[in-house]
């Protein structure tokens, strides 16, 4: 079997001991859910249950988080009302993605609990990744560095105004 390394996302999770951006207590998550300034936070969509926010760490252009705004970090803790929400806010989520930036496919992964979301305690959201054939290069190998295609600002502009449109 290959495997395909990614080293600097090590450094990433390392920052959380060293720098924590957030008030005691907070998460990436809860300080979106209660902050106003939806730029500032990445935030490009908000439904009763959920909220899109945009990864500030991105693996392509057009990645974005699930959240339900409830923290909980097992799957199984939401309410009814809360997975179909959240399941619906995916739906929408993939057919922005889908509009905005014509990917050949995508990947969907569900990070639940400290261990798998980046050591944060109550912490369950979705990736949205979109993929485009040969979206992978030898530049994280050799240089310690991702290529992206357009900036966080652009990609914020046409996924907000997307998602305001949609509802």
């Amino acid at each position: 079997m290959n495997r395909l390394w990614s080293p600097w996302r090590s450094k990433y999770i390392q920052s959380f001991e060293d720098n924590n951006e957030f008030p005691e207590g907070e998460t990436f998550i809860s300080y979106a859910v209660k902050s106003k300034d939806d730029k500032e936070n990445l935030v490009v969509f908000r439904s009763k249950y959920s909220i899109i926010i945009m990864n500030k760490y991105p693996y392509n252009n057009g990645h974005l988080l699930v959240c339900p705004i409830r923290e909980v970090n097992d799957l199984i803790m939401l309410e009814d009302d809360e997975f179909a929400d959240i399941n619906n806010t995916l739906k929408k989520s993939v057919e922005v993605i889908k509009k905005i930036f014509s990917p050949h496919g995508y990947n969907i992964g569900l990070n639940a609990g400290s261990a798998a979301g980046a050591g944060v305690p109550k912490h369950l959201h979705y990736h949205i990744v979109p993929r485009w054939n040969g979206d992978t290069n030898f530049m994280t190998t050799v240089s310690d560095m991702k290529v992206m295609s357009q900036s966080m600002e652009e990609a914020y502009e046409l996924l907000k105004s997307e998602f305001d449109k949609i509802g």
